[in-house]
């Protein structure tokens, strides 16, 4: 049913739906989605105990696709304490001053702790490219640098889940509205959102690349489909929770023998 999600070879955006629904049904979706949320914040406390591994879920999407809500929504039943939530901006000049995955890897979280990149080191190949803030030659090698800088943390003993918030151009144009009009949502709006809109073909075609060239099997990416945002945020749950699953995390054993102790 969720055929096509996990980007295994070579994608093309245009063959995926953004308001593709798998047949789900939206209330009896919801509520499934909180059972795996609340499964969520149960593996966290064992990964929060053991801090040993790390979890690094990075999300990627033109403006308004919705990052903020998908956070928001896989960390409803976390513990506060054990997650580092990371929203990439245009960078610093000390950041300027330094490669480019320096201020990623300055974010990316401790040992035991789940993190989240709202945007992201792809930023480097995406925005960079397509509004022309570097030429060619500087950004198409970082497609290797990233693979290899993700490999490091993979071989680290960190689990990285990749979400590309598939949003169409007609949901995104209704969103961008409601925040022009709306406000409560009148501070999330900047003039750049519609200069970065004026090139959707070509982030498009950026994305795919981003997507084709960075997709290997320890750091697969995950085609989201965004228009609906329950099933925006049911998709990311069932794929986080699975890989947390397969980590088989347990409680770590006391440090030393508990039975000679008595509190009186």
């Amino acid at each position: 049913m969720l055929q096509n999600v996990v980007v295994k070879s070579p994608i093309q955006l245009k063959d995926h739906d953004p308001a593709e629904d798998f047949g789900l049904k939206k209330e009896k979706t919801r509520q499934a989605t909180r059972r795996l949320l609340e499964r969520i914040g149960g593996l966290q406390a064992k990964l929060y105990a053991n801090t040993r591994r790390s979890v690094l879920v990075v999300l990627q999407g033109m403006d308004a696709s919705g990052k903020d809500g998908a956070t928001k929504s896989l960390l409803e039943f976390v513990n506060p304490a054990g997650v580092e939530v990371t929203d990439f901006k245009a960078p610093s000049s000390e950041e300027l001053a330094h490669d480019f995955l320096w201020r990623v890897h300055h974010a990316v979280p401790r040992y035991g702790r789940i993190g989240v990149f709202n945007r992201s080191h792809y930023e480097d190949v995406l925005v960079v490219r397509v509004m022309k803030l570097a030429t060619k030659e500087v950004w198409a090698p970082r497609f290797e640098q990233i693979n290899r800088f993700e490999l490091n943390l993979h071989e680290s003993g960190y689990l990285l889940l990749k979400f590309y918030l598939h949003i169409s151009s007609d949901e995104q144009a209704e969103r961008l509205r409601a925040r022009i009009q709306d406000p409560a949502k009148n501070w999330k709006f900047e003039g750049a959102d519609l200069r970065m809109r004026e090139r959707w073909n070509d982030f498009m075609k950026a994305y795919e690349d981003a997507i084709n060239l960075t997709s290997p099997k320890h750091a697969r990416w995950h085609i989201i489909p965004a228009d609906k945002k329950w099933v925006r945020d049911h998709l990311i749950a069932k794929y986080v929770c699975a890989a947390m699953e397969e980590m088989e995390l347990s409680w770590p054993k006391p440090k030393e023998d508990l039975s000679k102790y008595q509190v009186k």
